[in-house]
């Protein structure tokens, strides 16, 4: 039975080009909103590659899965999948692609604990900060201003969730700057990407070597940025957007000869003041679409040969 082999390679070559092919291409920087939806397609595809070649080598390896899983397919398509041919690998297999589902989903369950107690104790710094008025049992804003010396806002998720300025931010920010910053972080919070960012880096840690995880985490952490800028700028203009940026992080040494962890900010404030052609609608929906049709690719490699047997 070598369909899960098949799958794994299939795995392991949209895990090598796809990224490849996403870094030579000039439109993920043009569409990021696109470019998230192509990246968590490709993610998913591996992955499911994976839970494939993980559930075909058990039901070979071990007659309580195949049993159940094969329970209601008419004898032709038994047949065709070879179960008993199997030999000692395919419990091998399995057992590895199991251990690596368990850890994943330990690694995805370590990153939301950590995240949440991140989030406890910057709301606890935020109650210490901006106590609540007598009387007043949950803060119910969703605008905090904090006293503070550095211009800076910041979206804190949760319930309610809230956005936090601070009082050199609405100093130096002019006009409707305030309001394309405001703009940016409910971009973030109404596409949720803290979630994006949470298993981008749950994958990335728990398979360091695994190089498309780890691109998968640093893109994620590019394009969510970008798509939140071009959420501002639609409403605010681009050039409003660039300044406001420029604004929130001039005194973070972001736009001089040496590098820093905000490198990035240079990049997108060049992209706002020099914006790129956009695609049209139809190569949109079409990079949607071909996206979308990569995870079926192992579903239907999977089927093939009880499709054979059927037909």
């Amino acid at each position: 039975m070598i369909l899960p082999v098949g799958l794994l390679l299939i795995g392991a070559v949209t895990a090598v080009l796809a990224p490849r092919l996403l870094a030579r291409a000039d439109w993920p920087d043009r569409e990021p909103v696109v470019a998230l939806w192509v990246w968590q397609c490709v993610v998913a595809s591996v992955l499911l590659c994976c839970v494939l070649a993980m559930t075909l080598s058990a039901a070979a390896a071990w007659h309580v899965v195949g049993g159940p899983l094969f329970a209601t397919a008419p004898s032709p398509v038994v047949e065709a999948y070879a179960l008993g041919t199997a030999g000692s690998w395919a419990a091998t297999t399995a057992v590895a692609l199991a251990c690596g589902g368990l850890w994943t989903a330990a690694m995805l369950t370590r990153e939301v604990l950590r995240a949440r107690a991140r989030r406890r104790l910057r709301r606890a710094g935020l109650r210490e900060r901006a106590p609540l008025l007598p009387g007043e049992a949950v803060r119910t804003e969703r605008l905090v201003v904090l006293e503070g010396e550095r211009p800076d806002a910041w979206w804190l998720p949760g319930t309610p969730p809230q956005l936090v300025v601070t009082t050199a931010a609405l100093r130096r920010l002019k006009g409707r700057q305030l309001d394309a910053v405001l703009a940016h972080e409910k971009g973030h919070a109404r596409a949720r990407h803290d979630w994006l960012l949470h298993c981008s880096a749950a994958l990335a840690d728990g398979f360091p070597q695994v190089p498309v995880f780890a691109a998968f985490r640093d893109e994620m952490h590019r394009l969510v940025e970008l798509a939140a800028d071009d959420t501002a700028s639609r409403r605010f203009g681009r050039l409003t957007t660039a300044l406001a940026l420029v604004e929130l992080n001039e005194d973070r040494g972001v736009f001089g000869p040496c590098p820093s962890a905000d490198a990035h900010v240079p990049q997108r404030v060049h992209r706002l003041l020099t914006p790129p052609d956009r695609l049209s609608a139809a190569a949109r929906l079409r990079l949607t679409a071909a996206a979308a049709l990569v995870p079926v690719v192992p579903v239907l490699v999977a089927f093939v040969p009880g499709l054979r047997a059927l037909g």
